[in-house]
């Protein structure tokens, strides 16, 4: 017997007196509403209305229990009212600086059809990581080598002129090299990918084929870096995706293989894998999982 519905449907009924009035009210036919009391007085053992009138009327017994009745109903109504708050309220979730609005605004839209209302805080890695721990965020897209995330983005180098080769090898931008201006070329890291796993191997490579310390180089922010390039012949490290934003021409590099990874992190393990697993999708279209190594970007 679902004891909740027939408190409710008594409650109703005995306010308005009447078995039509109060089944309507209880958004139910009236063969159920009648059906559900008279279960719940077989329950009790005891009569809880009179229908020997036209009226309805509450006996001796359904009287004394009406008021527990309605606070019964009351409660169970706002317990559904936090219920449905709670399933509306919007998960933080700390995600790369690198994501347009775009792409968060569409990744909202699609968890949003999932029953996931998602409120961005971007920052990057290794803010998105402490965020987390200081519980300011529910969850966060968190940096790690690309072989172990859920998620993985190929990195090449952009320029805003076309190169003629279809692969850029970092030694051909060594100082002297038949060609290259007096300045030599930078290569720019933006801060999301100012980790390890991609700075530290960079730095190896550029030391290995003879470039100068500053030719790789961590700018400070994103748009510092894009303006050096589209000033210079400098190059940036990043996504095809990023070079298509900006307008540069993209390629993948020849003396390494760098990329992004993440996964997610979350102070309650249920948020870590309702993200992982309803979103998958959707996430990965946002970081440019799904872009394809290409040409340059028109």
């Amino acid at each position: 017997m679902d004891l909740l519905g027939a408190w409710r449907a008594f409650v109703n009924v005995s306010e308005h007196g009447s078995f039509t009035e109060g089944a309507a009210a209880t958004r139910i036919p009236q063969s159920v509403a009648s059906r559900r009391i008279a279960a719940l007085e077989r329950h009790l053992g005891e009569r809880l209305l009179d229908r020997s009138s036209r009226r309805v009327t509450l006996t001796r017994f359904g009287r004394d229990l009406l008021p527990s009745a309605k606070r019964l109903v009351r409660l169970a109504e706002a317990m559904e009212d936090e219920a449905e708050r709670a399933r509306l309220s919007p998960l933080r979730l700390a995600v790369p600086g690198v994501c347009s609005v775009r792409d968060l605004a569409v990744l909202a839209a699609e968890a949003r059809r999932k029953d996931v209302y998602l409120d961005f805080h971007p920052a990057p890695p290794a803010e998105r990581a402490e965020l987390v721990r200081s519980r300011e965020v529910r969850a966060a897209l968190t940096a790690t080598p690309p072989d172990d995330g859920a998620w993985s983005v190929r990195l090449g180098l952009a320029g805003a002129a076309a190169p003629a080769a279809r692969t850029l090898y970092l030694e051909t931008l060594r100082a002297g090299r038949t060609g290259l201006s007096a300045r030599p070329r930078r290569i720019w890291i933006q801060p999301e990918d100012d980790v390890p796993h991609v700075r530290d191997r960079l730095f190896r490579v550029r030391d290995a084929v003879g470039l100068l310390p500053a030719q790789v180089a961590v700018a400070r922010t994103l748009v510092v870096a894009a303006a050096e390039v589209l000033a210079t012949d400098d190059l940036l490290l990043c996504s095809p995706r990023q070079a298509a934003e900006l307008g540069l021409h993209w390629r993948p590099i020849g003396d390494v293989r760098v990329g992004r990874g993440f996964d997610v992190a979350a102070a309650i393990g249920d948020d870590a894998e309702r993200v992982r697993t309803r979103l998958r999708e959707e996430i990965g279209r946002c970081l440019g999982t799904d872009e394809t190594e290409g040409g340059p970007a028109r």
